[in-house]
């Protein structure tokens, strides 16, 4: 009796392991449908990009594509400034709103759930992004148009092509390269 009762234990489990995975698998094959996939940066990497920022304390730092909020937490954390994240995947943010909640940052560090065309960047005076060309190529109008001159882009793996937005330094890395931009 024992042994069935842990048997039906273990496969209830397994099912509840399988539905999860499932849905999170499914969310990412969303959020890589809507532009740009997860992959999340090693915390190293995401501490010296930033450094090179210069983060100043109380500036409003947004990250687009945010997955689970790391270079958000971080920036908070180590810079103290305000952060907002956005993401379309609603597991990522929630688990990012859940994480900035457990490490106490939740104050100064948000996640939404939005498309990033829909959001007003004016606010904005550090703005990170990982994300795939095509996706930054549709972006760049609207942040040309939204961002303050003084607003620092950060954008880690590709290179924003546009006259408009002016190259200002370089971090090479494996195996991406940072790019920090002014309009």
């Amino acid at each position: 009796m024992i042994f069935i009762i842990a048997y039906l234990g273990l496969i209830f489990f397994l099912l509840i392991f399988l539905f999860f995975m499932s849905l999170y698998t499914a969310f990412l094959i969303y959020s890589s449908f809507k532009g740009s996939p997860y992959v999340a940066t090693r915390k190293k990497v995401i501490k010296e990009i930033l450094e090179m920022a210069n983060l100043k304390k109380g500036k409003v730092f947004y990250e687009l594509g945010s997955g689970d909020g790391r270079v958000n937490r971080l920036a908070v954390k180590n810079w103290q400034v305000k952060a907002v994240g956005v993401d379309i995947n609603p597991l990522l943010v929630f688990w990012s709103n859940f994480l900035a909640k457990l490490q106490k940052l939740d104050k100064n560090c948000q996640f939404i759930r939005k498309n990033i065309f829909d959001i007003n960047y004016s606010k904005a005076d550090y703005l990170y992004i990982f994300l795939m060309p095509d996706l930054i190529k549709k972006l760049t109008p609207k942040l040309k148009k939204e961002l303050k001159k003084t607003c620092l882009i950060i954008s880690h793996g590709f290179k924003i092509e546009d006259k408009g937005i002016k190259l200002i330094k370089v971090k090479e890395g494996k195996p991406f390269n940072t790019y920090y931009y002014r309009i």
